[in-house]
């Protein structure tokens, strides 16, 4: 990673402090897109505004699943002692995640058991509450421990540091990650208190950041802590997943990885203090996009297709602009880089320094990482954006395919 210096009027704001404050994942392609296709099966209600998302599946939820409010990502490190114990885990997990993700009452462990459950929804009988659980591995857990090395998805490495990153290793990677999603927070809580519990001993806590959707204002895609619309731009993904969303076995890619994803997870911290100084219009054009409709500065509306060809000068989308170069305008090869955006807020309140400390989770889903993330990634170094955004950890998954049946579990097809 490149020494990063940075100037006073902006980011020397931070000085030093930036990198042993922040506390978790980011990407600098973060502002395009959000997914709200249905998933795997289609949602069910239990109740009265209570949503049920189908566990099993060709592919896991949260992937394409609409956006639910709250949301927490937890990096791992698996300590299982063989091969065996590892296994025991995978199928701790699925267990656990199925009857969490239904609803209901919890399992009945019988008079002398303690409750698998922790009272914090309630009960006996509690909702699901929009609640999915996504697991993915990250490239560590194919080392030497366990025997996999073999059964690496070909394109998952560790994460490298880009140009405009600033990471802290420590709060990066990880040989798991989970992430939860439901409509509130407190049922993210519970789920991820009852996974802990239940593979206590196989995995030991890396980083966690917790990140929450804004509702729609007024209307719309909701809007990220900069103020600017979030997610209009992945309405060109709905209908192309099978080409840019899932994995699929064959050439260079072992056969378990049909119906799974790669899964980048980074925090961008926004540096909305220095934002906020800005002038709208000089936002704008950042961006390229209207902060106030989301509307493309060559349209009128957010749904409007930005139009870099007849506006190839940059008169009204700037040539720096943001959803220029993520686009890259006037490249046919751009459709199939395109990435399934599940972005969260987070606010992680001040840091050392008493600067506010929030932005954004960038989450995205791949076909294939170097053809979609990393050559989207490598096109924004050094946008004028950057200025105002800091990534500083995260890392590179790959979220497993979906659970076929009742005597099947997360990550069997690694093992076969």
């Amino acid at each position: 990673m490149r020494p990063r210096s940075f100037d006073v009027s902006r980011r020397g704001l931070f000085g030093s402090a930036v990198a042993a404050a922040a506390l978790g994942g980011g990407a600098v392609a973060a502002f395009a897109g959000e997914a709200h296709a249905a998933a795997g099966g289609d949602a069910t209600s239990a109740g009265p505004a209570d949503t049920v998302y189908p566990f099993e599946g060709a592919h896991q939820q949260g992937i394409v699943t609409p956006s639910q409010a709250a949301a927490a990502y937890l990096a791992l490190d698996v300590e299982a002692a063989d091969g065996a114990e590892l296994v025991a885990m995978f199928k701790a997990l699925t267990t656990a995640a199925r009857w969490l993700t239904a609803g209901g009452v919890a399992p009945d462990v019988g008079m002398t058991g303690t409750s698998l459950d922790n009272g914090v929804l309630g009960g006996p009988s509690v909702p699901a509450d929009g609640l999915t659980i996504t697991v993915s591995v990250g490239a560590s857990l194919f080392d030497h421990r366990y025997g996999l090395a073999a059964k690496r998805p070909h394109r998952l490495v560790m994460m490298p540091a880009f140009a405009d990153d600033l990471l802290d290793r420590s709060i990066c990677d990880g040989d798991l990650l989970i992430q939860v999603c439901a409509d509130h927070q407190d049922t993210v809580n519970r789920a991820l208190r009852v996974l802990l519990r239940e593979t206590r001993g196989s995995l030991a806590a890396r980083w966690r950041q917790d990140g929450f959707v804004s509702p729609s204002r007024p209307d719309g895609a909701p809007r990220n802590l900069l103020g600017f619309k979030d997610g209009t731009a992945n309405s060109a993904v709905a209908g192309h997943e099978e080409e840019l969303v899932w994995t699929h076995a064959g050439g260079s890619e072992p056969a378990w990885v049909e119906g799974g994803s790669y899964h980048v997870v980074r925090k961008i911290r926004m540096l909305v203090e220095f934002w906020d100084r800005v002038s709208v219009r000089e936002q704008n054009t950042l961006i390229g996009r209207d902060k106030a409709s989301g509307a493309p500065l060559t349209g009128t509306e957010e749904s409007d297709a930005p139009d870099f060809n007849t506006e190839y000068k940059g008169e009204a989308i700037a040539l720096g602009a943001h959803i220029r170069l993520a686009a890259d305008s006037g490249r046919s090869a751009t459709t199939g880089q395109r990435m399934l955006r599940r972005g969260y807020n987070y606010d992680a309140g001040m840091d050392v320094n008493g600067n506010l400390d929030m932005g954004l989770l960038f989450t995205t889903f791949n076909q294939d990482l170097e053809r979609q993330f990393a050559t989207v990634q490598r096109r924004l170094e050094g946008e004028s954006l950057a200025d105002y955004i800091l990534p500083v950890g995260g890392g590179y998954f790959f979220a497993l395919p979906g659970v076929r049946g009742s005597d099947d579990w997360l990550g069997r097809g690694m093992f076969a």
